[in-house]
């Protein structure tokens, strides 16, 4: 699968008092059995999209039709949605832009998951609107916020090229039916790709809603979706929950929470590249559990990073907290510190070292001393960072978040607080209008 997983330092038998002991382990494990039943039984029988759509590629040369079109027009895409319809593509994305440009022949890609105005104007001012393309996602088709970027960028586009030629520009992801964005690519003949009915915005990473922009970027579609089919085969195929990687990691946090009061979970990833996926998985854990005066509050952490920032609370702090620290073996990698310029006797330890035999050893370094104070964390060990690990690890926490929401007892496909907001801005931008 691209990686190995070990949870020994979230036990009790291995860090003491600040684990979890085997019987309640086991007993979250036993509770979880009949869960990974069920979702084998739910992929067989097509009831939850979600687990269908690793198998899935009849609707993959659609989305490269859609790419191509728009990489033969535009020098820039703007990627217009909010929280599921963006993080995921975000994630993505990161594979190829480091922050200095996309792969050589591809559109470089901008994500607008927000409506700041300021932002926008210096879109304007920055880009070239007549090379500009535009994908607009939201399931419903009535975000607000999408559809008041999605507005102002299409009157901006119709000022620079005909209207005829808008549909090599803008691309469309909703669902097949009646909505204000399925009514606006209507009117403009825009290519528009169904956003699965099936599939809630958080957990769509794997359909067209991330792998538009995944194709964008040059990655490889396939081996995304055969990473997260393995990690799924995996799952469904033992015959224990124990065997499962994602229901332990749902036994500990869950277990974790109920008998030692942690009630944080911390994803702390030593790579950038996955920075973003740190916020997407902050997204799905805290959308999917927060019920019911229920969940764990997710945080995402950086290496090398928040050493420097937040490890000190870390160590020494409350004990309410759960950790997951990535590494991949980067020792040896990188450029070297010339020791010329490090000609200090206290800098030995650095000078003539690679840049990756440090982050390799702080890696290391954070993950021991977390033991070492008793604090619960998990290790996860890359074997390399591509499409195919990538698509692992997006099954694997999606997994892990369903059997965690089982455990609980709550729904993780739905988020009825958040639809109190959504009415209230309507009814403040209701009183604006009629000033």
């Amino acid at each position: 699968m691209g990686y190995t997983i070990d949870h020994s330092a979230c036990l009790a038998e291995t860090i003491g008092k600040g684990g979890l002991d085997a019987a309640s382990f086991a007993q979250a494990l036993s509770a979880l059995a009949p869960a990974v039943a069920r979702l084998a039984q739910q992929r067989d029988d097509g009831s939850l999209r979600l687990l269908q759509v690793p198998e899935q590629s009849d609707d993959l040369s659609a989305i490269r039709d859609v790419a191509g079109t728009l990489m033969e027009a535009c020098t820039h895409v703007v990627v217009l949605g909010t929280g599921g319809s963006s993080l995921g593509g975000q994630t993505l994305y990161a594979l190829t832009d480091r922050g200095f440009g996309p792969a050589p022949g591809r559109p470089q890609l901008i994500f607008l998951d927000n409506v700041d105005p300021d932002t926008f104007s210096a879109l304007f001012t920055s880009i070239d609107l007549s090379r500009l393309g535009v994908v607009a996602i939201s399931k419903s088709g009535f975000t607000a916020e999408t559809l008041c970027q999605f507005a102002i960028l299409l009157h901006a586009l119709l000022r620079e090229v005909d209207e005829s030629r808008l549909a090599a520009r803008v691309a469309v992801i909703t669902e097949p039916k009646d909505s204000p964005l399925k009514a606006l690519a209507d009117r403009f003949n825009l290519p528009r790709l169904d956003h699965d009915t099936g599939v809630g915005g958080r957990f769509s990473v794997l359909t067209n809603v991330g792998l538009l922009p995944a194709c964008l970027a040059g990655l490889d579609l396939e081996a995304l979706r055969a990473g997260a089919a393995a990690v799924l085969d995996a799952t469904l195929a033992g015959e224990t929950a124990e065997g499962a990687a994602p229901a332990v990691g749902a036994a500990l946090n869950i277990g974790l929470m109920r008998q030692n009061g942690v009630t944080q979970t911390v994803l702390m990833p030593y790579l950038d590249r996955l920075a973003d996926f740190g916020l997407w998985f902050r997204q799905l854990w805290a959308e999917s559990l927060g019920k019911d005066g229920l969940g764990t509050t997710p945080i995402r952490a950086m290496g090398t990073v928040d050493q420097h920032s937040q490890l000190q609370l870390y160590l020494a702090g409350p004990w309410d907290k759960m950790f997951t620290v990535v590494s991949l073996h980067t020792r040896g990698e990188g450029r070297r510190v010339d020791p010329e310029l490090l000609d200090d006797a206290r800098l030995d330890y650095l000078a003539g070292r690679r840049m990756g035999d440090l982050l390799d050893a702080e890696a290391h370094a954070t993950a021991e001393t977390l033991v070492h104070h008793g604090r619960p964390t998990r290790l996860i060990r890359l074997d390399s960072l591509d499409e195919e690990t990538l698509g692992g690890l997006f099954m694997h926490y999606m997994l892990e978040t369903i059997l965690a929401a089982h455990l609980l007892g709550v729904d993780p496909f739905d988020q009825p607080a958040v639809e109190e907001g959504k009415v209230l801005a309507r009814h403040y931008l209701e009183k604006i209008a009629s000033r």
